[in-house]
């Protein structure tokens, strides 16, 4: 059995505005608070979305080039990264542990998609 997605990220220049398109378009009521990291958004910009309401749970928040990524479960965020880089990725974030009990990382694929990895803090 693969890895599971379990979480997703839309990130775009204004949170409150996107916040506000996706709560009318799907019903989505985010929750504002901190995100993992301040790399992710800036503090009091990111919008947690709880799975009841999405499937998986995700987050709407800013940041200086609007994407939208996943976060695939990895037993090892620094080993997912090193594999990714060596299958060809590009690394762009991590890992950066979060206040909590896990860790997050990025890369860039061959073809540039950005991907994440979460996995618990060692």
């Amino acid at each position: 059995m693969g890895r599971p997605v379990v979480h997703f990220e839309i990130i775009g220049t204004d949170p409150a505005a996107l916040r506000g398109y996706y709560g009318t378009l799907f019903g989505w009521n985010p929750t504002v608070g901190d995100a993992t990291t301040e790399t992710v958004s800036p503090p009091g910009t990111y919008g947690f979305i709880n799975s009841s309401e999405a499937g998986i749970n995700g987050g709407i928040g800013a940041g200086v080039r609007p994407h939208v990524l996943f976060y695939v479960a990895v037993e090892d965020v620094e080993e997912a990264l090193r594999e990714a880089e060596r299958l060809g990725g590009t690394r762009v974030l991590g890992p950066e542990p979060s206040a909590g009990d896990f860790t997050v990382g990025q890369f860039t694929d061959p073809e540039g998609n950005l991907i994440g990895v979460a996995g618990p803090s060692a």
